[in-house]
């Protein structure tokens, strides 16, 4: 199709996906990968002989000691552990769909390539996060050290699952038709929006 200057007019696919609907799939996402992480913390610290709220309430002391230092006490250290960690999950989970719905070599990747930006999204976000548990609770050495490497083989699950469930849906969404122009300079024919 040419328009009225001769140039011609393509109407080709573009695999963006809307903001929103990234949003909406990285909450999906965040929450699977929180659920995955959920059994695995849940088999792991069963097998370790350990009680199932560990982490629960060591996240609900350290969100407890942070709303303190700005003034609001909360009581009942598990299940502040339980909210905090629930919404956490599916809502870095947005963030990474966003990302995705902003970048577009995201969305035209690979599910290796997928994978790995999002294990490495989650790696370096949660360590970010779980910094405060060690500073605010004032924990050992070897203890912080343990709290590190426990999170960070939960995070690569939680990586895993929410980048290979961000490149399912990505692939799911319908594709957004685009008009391009095109224009013959030097030689070259380039797409125009």
């Amino acid at each position: 199709m040419k328009n009225l200057q001769g140039n011609s007019i393509v109407s080709e696919p573009f695999t963006s996906v809307t903001h929103m609907r990234s949003v909406q799939w990285g909450l999906i996402a965040g929450l699977a990968g929180t659920m995955a992480m959920d059994l695995v913390l849940m088999g792991g610290l069963t097998a370790l002989g350990l009680p199932v709220d560990t982490c629960f309430i060591t996240i609900g002391r350290t969100a407890a000691r942070f709303f303190s230092i700005l003034g609001i006490r909360f009581a009942g250290e598990v299940t502040l552990g339980v909210a905090v960690y629930h919404l956490v999950g599916p809502l870095l989970g947005a963030v990474y769909g966003l990302i995705v719905s902003r970048v577009s070599a995201l969305q035209r990747t690979t599910l290796k390539k997928s994978l790995l930006y999002a294990v490495l999204y989650a790696e370096v976000v949660s360590q970010l996060i779980l910094t405060m548990v060690p500073v605010l609770l004032r924990m050992p050495a070897q203890e912080a050290m343990l709290w590190f490497a426990g999170s960070s083989v939960l995070h690569s699950i939680w990586g895993v699952v929410m980048g290979s469930a961000a490149y399912y849906l990505v692939r799911l969404s319908p594709p957004i038709y685009r008009n391009f122009r095109t224009e013959e300079i030097g030689g070259i024919s380039w797409k125009i929006r």
